[in-house]
């Protein structure tokens, strides 16, 4: 069932996204070469706990840290570990998620460890831009195949592969609320958009492929072929004359 929220519960909701917000750009500064991925997790733990909130992906569903932190061609989901450490040229993603007084926020953000190669730059670039071609459309009465179809035209007109299995989704007093948000569709279709509804909307794109694959730890997912990709991510309620992105 979709859930439409009052102007004050989503004022309620901004508070927790301005928490990932910050905690996004802490983990963007420590992003350097040979900073383990443990310690960014725990680094967030302690950045997301000491402001009131608790990390809403820890322990969701069995998921054992604060932050997916997923390296070159990890999609999402990659999970940070002692052995595990940035390297030059790598990218990486981060994704955040805190719940403060039972309203949670959700955003992610892919960043370049020193200094990257142009296509990998310009595959964070694209992958950002498609998030706002796809706020170009957003307003009520939009339909979700009018979302997806703006982010799947943007980054295959650069050959890039759009993830279709792994979707974006609305968000509120749960992590992961109706509907599903995906990034490919017809515009013309899906589910009508309507003021007071949050959603997360996460572009996750694939320099080659669009095909995934699991790793055994049932949670890292993978480009099939290899290729690096990058995720964007915000929280955005649909106003009366548009959006308002929560988490930036």
């Amino acid at each position: 069932m979709i859930t439409i929220k009052s102007p004050s519960q989503i004022e309620l909701m901004r508070k927790s996204n301005r928490i990932v917000r910050d905690t996004l750009e802490m983990l963007r500064e420590s992003a350097k070469e040979g900073v383990c991925a443990y310690e960014l997790d725990r680094k967030a733990y302690e950045y997301i706990t000491s402001q009131g909130a608790k990390p809403s992906f820890l322990h969701y569903h069995g998921y054992p840290a604060s932050v997916c932190i997923s390296i070159n061609d990890v999609v999402v989901h990659g999970i940070p570990n002692r052995k595990t450490y940035l390297r030059e040229g790598d990218i990486v993603s981060f994704d955040v998620g805190a719940v403060l007084d039972g309203w949670h926020g959700d955003a992610a953000r892919t960043v370049g460890v020193g200094k990257i190669d142009k296509y990998r730059q310009q595959l964070i670039d694209v992958t950002k831009q498609c998030f706002f071609e796809a706020m170009k459309v957003v307003r009520p009465s939009a339909r979700l195949g009018d979302i997806g179809q703006a982010v799947q035209k943007y980054a295959e007109s650069f050959g890039y592969g759009v993830v279709r299995e792994m979707v974006g989704h609305g968000i509120g007093r749960e992590m992961h609320e109706s509907p599903d948000v995906p990034n490919f569709g017809v515009a013309g279709r899906g589910i009508r958009l309507e003021e007071g509804m949050v959603i997360a909307v996460e572009p996750m794109i694939n320099m080659g492929t669009h095909k995934i694959i699991f790793d055994a730890d049932g949670w890292t997912v993978r480009t099939q072929d290899g290729s690096v990709s990058a995720h964007y991510e915000n929280t955005v309620a649909v106003t009366a004359d548009g959006y308002d992105i929560l988490s930036l």
